[in-house]
Formats: structure tokens, sequence, C-alpha cells
């Protein structure tokens, strides 16, 4: 028998190995860009998704094995699913688009669902809850991150 957790990790790599994939090959746009001079840990930031990513799947597993196969997990599973697209969806749609404020807009939509999910969650698992903590942490840095190159490149807004 399939285990949940191999399940939810196979969904959550495909979904991100998607996004990789279907990133435009015109990162260069976005290479050339200004940054905020405070950006000084740009490197790190595919090693903060990859760990901000393990833990929602954590979180995922966690609900999944409260109470499998019932509506109500379904539902949170889809949530986590749009979660995850929309994380992903941030660099392929503000590289095609070209646009700091689509990236700002997306990170800002992937928060709000986030905090949707945490208090969904909480009630059910508290370590579920906790486990999406680095993602509300870091999803407002990011986004502000972006709003601020926005700013300092309004030509790419």
């Amino acid at each position: 028998m399939i285990k949940s957790w191999m399940i939810i990790g196979t969904i959550a790599f495909l979904v991100g190995f998607a996004g990789n994939w279907i990133t435009p090959n015109q990162s260069q746009w976005f290479r050339h860009l200004q940054r905020p001079k405070w950006l000084t840990f740009e490197s790190a930031i595919p090693l903060i998704w990859t760990i901000i990513f393990i833990c929602g799947a954590w979180s995922a597993y966690i609900i999944w094995e409260h109470s499998p196969n019932t509506d109500i997990t379904r539902l949170m599973m889809g949530l986590y699913l749009l979660l995850e697209i929309f994380t992903i969806a941030y660099s392929p749609v503000m590289i095609r688009l070209r646009s700091l404020i689509a990236g700002t807009i997306i990170g800002g939509t992937g928060l709000l669902i986030c905090i949707l999910i945490t208090l969904a969650v909480l009630s059910v698992s508290f370590w579920a809850a906790l486990l999406l903590l680095p993602y509300l942490i870091w999803s407002p840095i990011g986004t502000y991150t972006t709003w601020q190159m926005s700013r300092l490149n309004p030509q790419d807004a």
C-alpha cells in the first residue's frame, strides 16, 4: 500500500518540478533588475523555499493522517495544493509578464492562502499549523522584496 507521505511528497515534488520546467528561459530579465541594498541573502532563497515546502508537505501529512479519506481532509489537501501552485507560479508568471507587480500580487495571494490554511488546521493540529510558520514568516519578506524591486525598477513594475 502506498503511504500518504509518499503521495503528498510526490505531488509536492512534481508541482515544484513543473514550476521550474514551465519557467520561461527569460530569467536574464530578472537577473538584470536592480535590487535593494539590504538584499544580501539572495543565494539562500532556494534553500529557504526548500525548507518551507518540506514543512508544508509535513503539515499536509499531519492533517491527512488525522482524518484520512474524509471530504474535509480532501478539501484541505486541495488548499495545500493551491498554495503550492500559487507559490510556484510566482517566477513563471512574473518572468513571462515581465512584471514585478504581478509577482507581488502572487506573493501576497500565497500569504493569504497560507493564513487561511493555518487558521483552518489550527483546530485540528497545533503542529500542522506550526509547520506553516516558515511560510508565514518568509512570504511577506519575499513579497516585500519584490515590491521594493518594483519601486527600484519602475520600467519593469
